[in-house]
């Protein structure tokens, strides 16, 4: 499973023309899942994120977790993020199919809920445009 993680002050996605998910601050994600990932790889990388201490304390470092700032998380999912790029036409042969993905896409937000603020997200197979205002900007990536 790959994260792409970035710290937002807002974002949304929206499908057909509605938004259908949309945040305050806190993280945008974009998550990939491989054809190995499990329950157990969705459950690590969420207690992860949750952990993960991106924000500014009152000090400028960064030292707190999207919980310790009530921060909200949106997540969007990413099978390009297995791209495979030899050729000039990626392959997406790593990607997990679209029966595990979809699974181990909603399993990863319900990890999260009982954890954050709030968990909004796009809608998995379809054409999203997602808008966002990257803070710093900082983005990470998370592989598990």
């Amino acid at each position: 499973m790959k994260l792409v993680i970035q710290r937002v002050t807002e974002a949304s996605v929206t499908v057909e023309n509605e938004i259908v998910g949309e945040i305050g601050k806190g993280y945008l994600v974009l998550l990939g899942v491989g054809e190995e990932d499990t329950e157990e790889t969705a459950k690590k990388l969420a207690d992860k994120l949750v952990k993960l201490r991106i924000f500014s304390d009152e000090n400028g470092k960064t030292n707190l977790s999207v919980k310790d700032v009530e921060g909200e998380v949106l997540v969007i999912s990413q099978f390009t993020l297995y791209a495979d790029c030899k050729k000039n036409r990626p392959s997406f042969c790593h990607a997990g199919n679209p029966t595990l993905a979809e699974h181990l896409y909603e399993y990863f937000m319900e990890c999260l809920r009982p954890q954050v603020k709030r968990v909004a997200h796009g809608i998995f197979g379809a054409e999203m445009q997602v808008r966002l205002c990257n803070d710093g900007p900082f983005t990470v990536l998370l592989e598990g």
